[in-house]
């Protein structure tokens, strides 16, 4: 979460009468997607978090130019949390990259990497030969040809011209619209209803190609190349674990998506690789792959606050609150969410500027929040700090919304239920009223979680692994996603595994 926030994320169809219930900032829409990205114009390759896409629209397109001052390139790394250095990661990657650019299509074209700050699964590319990984994909790959099959991936869509030419579908779906808007009009809905889908489909098949042309490249550079359907397949028990973990299914497959399914991308990469060779023919090299990502940071970034258990802290703004018990919470960069109860409740927190002369009971009772009930409102202090509450009721959704003056701007929690009873809104309360400021000691105090490698015993599990994990909420499963196990049980004496360490 940031001071400042821009809002991106598009609801499913079930949360739309809680879209329309807010105006002006889209407080809660947001709250209960799932779903993969697609690589589209904006080329991301992996997936997202339960409660952020890939990229929100204001970011540059990945299908231009790259400009001379690296205009765009400083917009990605701004939004997605900054650079993250680590010297002895970066040169590994880069070496990953110098085989791929030596048996791609254009084996002249520099490649450089650039890891992203941020825990989504996500990689993507510039033409100017910016190839970008977050953390989170390095977290989630598992050796160095599966890594390879991301990063080929991203340049196959530059080599194989696909930018150009999903602009030039583009233009001829405006042209085929302006047509039909002259000629008939009557059907100007369902024209552009076909385009949609037409577009969708487009970038799914330049999806497949790309995929394609990855593992022939992997293949050639000397990589496994059935390291593109294990990547992908990690890809999608990662969807289905965030989903789990807020009670939801993952996004099924869309007419108007822009990404292929990804069964049907792991069933035609693994036929891609079995054409090429059989199982074990090329190199994966786990064990140098992992020494390279050993003590790299796992989870949030401390910079944009850190989320352990119902507890969120921002280090940096100096702030502290606990969501009611039963909430899931995830921080984005627009804001820290939580979903419990299947979808039947949520929460956001995020923050405006606000002016000081302007009252907060004021500033709640502006045409931000739609339905709110006037008697209701309050005006209260939070830990000495001021504040203001009160209910609000649109549709099936009942609100506790608070506001609170602190540091400068003014924080929204926005709790969210189907029921609003006693019992729910004192939970509600209780979260509101535990934002606390937090003391520069206790700032200091607050580390990033770390991904280490450990060799397992002979006497070793993937419990007895999982039981070293810091996490609080399903760390066996998390292990098993982390090191593409199926299953729990005996771990071979003498392998490394990651672990997420304090």
């Amino acid at each position: 979460m940031t001071a400042r926030v821009y809002f991106w994320r598009k609801s499913v169809p079930a949360q739309r009468p809680l879209r329309r219930a807010l105006r002006a900032y889209a407080l809660m829409a947001p709250l209960f997607a799932l779903s993969l990205a697609g690589c589209a114009t904006l080329d991301p390759y992996g997936q997202t978090s339960v409660v952020g896409p890939a990229l929100p629209p204001e970011a540059p397109r990945l299908t231009g130019v790259e400009t001379p001052d690296g205009a765009q390139h400083k917009r990605l790394v701004e939004m997605f949390g900054g650079e993250y250095r680590s010297f002895g990661t970066e040169r590994y990657l880069n070496g990953i990259l110098g085989k791929l650019a030596a048996a791609s299509d254009k084996p002249g074209e520099p490649y450089r990497v650039t890891i992203l700050n941020t825990q989504v699964v996500n990689a993507f590319a510039l033409p100017g030969g910016n190839v970008y990984v977050t953390r989170g994909m390095l977290a989630l790959a598992n050796d160095s040809s599966e890594l390879a099959a991301v990063m080929a991936h991203e340049i196959a869509h530059i080599t194989a011209g696909h930018a150009g030419q999903r602009a030039e579908a583009e233009k001829d779906q405006q042209l085929i619209r302006k047509v039909t808007d002259v000629l008939q009009k009557d059907k100007a809905g369902e024209t552009q209803a076909r385009g949609v889908a037409s577009l969708a489909n487009f970038s799914r098949q330049q999806e497949f190609d790309a995929d394609q042309i990855g593992v022939k490249t992997i293949a050639k550079a000397g990589y496994d190349p059935f390291g593109a359907a294990r990547f992908l397949t990690s890809l999608s028990r990662s969807a289905s674990l965030r989903a789990s973990l807020f009670n939801q299914r993952a996004a099924g497959q869309e007419i108007t998506s822009s990404h292929p399914s990804t069964p049907e991308r792991i069933a035609r990469a693994t036929a891609a690789a079995r054409a090429i060779s059989g199982p074990g023919l090329g190199e994966a090299q786990r064990s140098d792959y992992l020494a390279a990502i050993d003590g790299i940071d796992f989870g949030d970034n401390p910079a944009e606050g850190l989320v352990r258990g119902r507890r969120f802290t921002h280090p940096r703004l100096g702030f502290s609150f606990l969501a009611p018990d039963g909430v899931v919470l995830e921080n984005t960069p627009q804001a820290v969410l939580g979903v419990a109860g299947g979808g039947a409740e949520a929460l956001r927190l995020d923050s405006v500027s606000v002016p000081a002369d302007t009252e907060l009971e004021t500033y709640l009772a502006m045409d931000w929040i739609q339905g709110l009930q006037p008697a209701s409102v309050k005006t209260l202090s939070i830990n000495g700090l001021p504040a203001a509450t009160g209910i609000a009721k649109s549709g099936e959704w009942q609100f506790r919304v608070g506001v609170i003056r602190f540091g400068g701007d003014v924080y929204r929690l926005v709790f969210a239920t189907t029921t609003l009873t006693e019992r729910t809104d004192q939970r509600f309360r209780d979260s509101l009223e535990s934002f606390r400021r937090i003391s520069g000691d206790e700032a200091g105090k607050l580390q990033p979680l770390h991904l280490r490698m450990v060799t397992a015993a002979a006497s070793d599990t993937a419990e007895s692994m999982a039981g070293r994990m810091a996490l609080a909420d399903r760390p066996l499963e998390w292990f098993l996603l982390l090191n593409g196990l199926d299953r729990p049980g005996a771990l071979k004496a003498g392998e490394s595994f990651k672990v997420v360490a304090d």
